[in-house]
Order: C-alpha cells, then structure tokens, then sequence
C-alpha cells in the first residue's frame, strides 16, 4: 500500500483472499477499501474480477486500475508511477516491460474492465484479455527502476535479505 501511495494512487482497493482475517488484523491499510474475496481458490482471475467490481462501484468514479501484486517486493514506487503516468484515458492499457517482456504493474482504463473480467479465470488473470489487445498495450520500460520477481516459495524469501 505503501508503494502505491508514493506512486500518487488516491484510491487503493486491496483484495483479500484465504487469510483474509488474518490481514484484517495485522496489516496496517489506513485508508484502503478492503475487498473480500471469497472465491479465492479459483485462482487471481477471481480477485481480479472482485477488484474490478469494487473499483466500479467506488462513489469517486475511478477512470483506471493500476494493478500491482502483492508478491513482487522488489517492484518500487517509481515503476509504479511510471505505469500511472500512461494513462490518457478510460481506453488506456499499459504494462511494465523489464527487457521487453510485459510485468506488472498493469493499468486498465475502465472501459477495457468488463471485458477483462469475462475472461480473468483460474491463474490466467487478464493474461488473455491482454493477448487479444496486444496492439492497445502501452509499454512502460521499468528495467531500470525494478526486479519483477515473485515471492511464491520458502525458498523465494532469501531474495528479500
């Protein structure tokens, strides 16, 4: 949260899903809507469509969604903001690029969210909706200012020493 926050994201929606008490209680997300996620276990296309959906019916009118994940620690602010600042309007798509390949963090004007979230599925996410939109993608070069890594395993946490 923090990250978006030094990025210039007003609005934070933070998806919860299997230990979504357990956040409730121990992180600290002043200002954020938290957005529950019962359907967790179908993989992040649930979540994606869960924050899509409460982003829609936030009464400020968001024009955009920036989405980061929660298990890419070494994706700063400055990446973040440098995907923020390709928004032009509800029609932008836009993605990090670490040495031309698409990451995260990804930016979806409103217009594009319905059809993301008809084909956010399983672990796909809005990887197919992006596919099928490559074209509208703006790339966003972060290979300077970023590590795309995940956090997935025991094993992954020695990147964060």
């Amino acid at each position: 949260m923090g990250v978006l926050r030094a990025a210039g994201c007003e609005v934070v929606h933070v998806v919860l899903g299997a230990s979504a008490e357990a956040v409730r209680e121990r992180a600290e997300l002043p200002g954020c809507v938290l957005v529950d996620n019962p359907e967790w276990a179908e993989g992040m296309g649930s979540s994606l469509r869960a924050g899509l959906a409460s982003l829609a019916a936030d009464p400020r009118g968001v024009d955009a969604a920036l989405v980061s994940l929660v298990d890419q620690p070494g994706i700063g602010a400055e990446a973040v903001a440098r995907v923020r600042a390709a928004y032009t309007s509800r029609e932008s798509l836009a993605a990090a690029s670490y040495d031309g390949s698409r990451g995260h963090p990804v930016l979806f004007g409103a217009a594009h969210w319905a059809g993301i979230a008809e084909l956010a599925v399983g672990d796909r996410g809005a990887r197919d909706y992006l596919a099928a939109h490559r074209d509208a993608i703006t790339p966003v070069d972060c290979s300077d200012v970023a590590e795309p890594y995940d956090i997935d395993t025991e094993a992954d946490l020695d990147r964060l020493e």
